[in-house]
């Protein structure tokens, strides 16, 4: 508990205080958002404000999980280290959708094929690590069996193990890319995505816990509910020091923002929810854990096909928070109404993980 009270306060601190100071250095630079012209009209207002926030997440964020680990005298894990791996490499490519935003000064930065081949060339690394390092129970930080609350029968491998390997980072890349577009679809009001991602963030420091109390390594008296997790402690450290982050970060990012976090800090977190459900063995009750998430990328679909069959719209406009806006919704109120749903499917996402440990016993 030591290494994840330090990596939250460690990495909260840095990024309260290293916000302000990369505030300065953006306004500064002149680094400013570009704001789409077909969105509210209220949002005009919001042209110039800093963005690339997401730097200071990622940063504060690396410092926390490894002071955290510094603070009980140990090195990173394996699957915390490819956690961060693909934390800070789909940060990196929002990074650079970002710059060339602002650089070009249009709304549009690196263009989606460029997009999609850096995400598939960070998820396809992070996908062949994971299904490596072996430890001494001979477990993977990533299993290439479907999972829900842990693994099921179901096996990517069912046709041999190279098959297996190959149909994993597929679907790994698909949960990289599912999950790094909903973070930042949900990226469009202050403090949005960054308050919603803290709840996600802080169901997985729980369920890492958890699963670190719980591991097979340890469990000698319930072994038919023990978790086989590679390494589940620095899994929690890691998901702490993020939340820690985005805690820290929220303080200017909320209403009104003073910086946004850009696509730097929402493929990062994104991509961070999918390594997360991945190593944890959780990948279809991160749906839940984060379905506020998946709730406004389904608007976005459900808006797009029904125009495309009908040449009819359902919301005023998609994504679902930009419909209320135009509701006449205040955005800080969808905002705290949207943090709420995000808590509530956090919770509910929790509860399902411990009842089916529960009904086990």
């Amino acid at each position: 508990m030591v290494a994840i009270v330090v990596a939250c306060g460690l990495s909260l601190g840095i990024a309260l205080l290293g916000t302000r100071a990369l505030i300065t250095v953006l306004v500064r630079k002149n680094f400013g958002q570009f704001i789409r012209q077909d969105g509210p009209t209220s949002h005009f207002t919001k042209r110039g404000t800093p963005t690339m926030g997401g730097l200071i997440i990622v940063f504060a964020s690396v410092l926390g999980w490894l002071g955290g680990h510094l603070a009980i005298g140990r090195i990173p894990n394996m699957s915390s280290s490819l956690l961060m791996f693909l934390f800070v490499g789909t940060g990196a490519i929002g990074f650079l959708d970002d710059y060339i935003k602002i650089s070009r000064q249009r709304s549009l930065g690196l263009n989606p094929a460029a997009k999609i081949l850096g995400q598939l060339g960070v998820g396809t690394v992070f996908a062949a690590l994971a299904l490596s390092f072996p430890d001494a129970r001979g477990n993977t930080p990533a299993s290439t069996k479907i999972s829900i609350v842990r693994d099921l029968p179901l096996d990517l491998a069912f046709a041999g193990a190279a098959i297996g390997v190959i149909l994993f980072i597929l679907w790994a890349n698909f949960l990289v890319t599912a999950w790094s577009n909903a973070v930042n679809l949900t990226d469009g009001l202050d403090g949005l995505a960054t308050g919603a991602s803290m709840f996600a963030f802080g169901a997985y420091t729980i369920i890492g816990i958890w699963q670190y109390y719980q591991s097979c390594a340890v469990q000698i008296t319930n072994i038919n509910v023990c978790y086989e997790v590679r390494d589940p402690l620095g899994l929690a450290v890691a998901s702490a020091a993020i939340v820690g982050a985005c805690f820290g970060f929220l303080w200017w990012n909320a209403a009104p923002a003073q910086i946004f976090m850009g696509d730097t800090g929402s493929l990062a977190l994104g991509g961070a929810i999918a390594g997360l459900s991945i190593l944890t063995h959780t990948e279809f009750l991160a749906v839940i854990i984060g379905g506020l998430f998946v709730v406004i990328v389904m608007s976005d679909v459900i808006q797009i096909g029904v125009f495309k069959a009908t040449g009819k719209r359902v919301f005023r406009m998609a994504p679902l928070h930009h419909h209320f806006e135009l509701l006449g919704w205040k955005e800080i109120t969808i905002v705290i109404r949207f943090w709420i749903i995000a808590g509530l499917f956090a919770v509910l996402g929790l509860a399902m993980f411990y009842g089916e440990w529960a009904t086990n016993l």
